[in-house]
């Protein structure tokens, strides 16, 4: 079993692949991710296409994390990309899938810095 830091550090890894299929496969089948700026969606399958479109729109999107704290289930990633868009995401995770996500940043200034 790989701890939640070990788990969101592969997150990290596969999302700045900016590759869908292998990011969805950190998640349940019925996860939630709810990046707060947005409607939350459910389910693997949705949270891959979720990913699939924001790669698509914002290509150059990367994850560089700032700091990982983990209590328990819960990890917290708190990251900046090279543009200076900075944000944190709460990650639940429960055997080795990450069952919930939630992410907070700034969508004024992601959609100046991405589109």
């Amino acid at each position: 079993m790989a701890t939640p830091r070990e788990i969101v550090l592969k997150w990290v890894e596969a999302f700045n692949k900016a590759d869908s299929s292998l990011i969805a496969d950190f998640y349940a089948e019925n996860a939630i991710n709810h990046q707060m700026p947005n409607n939350a969606i459910t389910g693997k399958k949705a949270i891959k296409d979720m990913f699939a479109a924001e790669f698509a729109a914002a290509p150059n999107m990367h994850c560089i994390p700032i700091q990982i704290i983990v209590e328990g289930d819960w990890a917290v990633l708190e990251w900046r990309d090279p543009n200076g868009l900075q944000g944190c995401g709460f990650f639940n995770i429960k055997d080795n899938l990450i069952q919930v996500q939630r992410g907070y940043w700034d969508k004024l200034s992601f959609q100046k810095l991405y589109s």
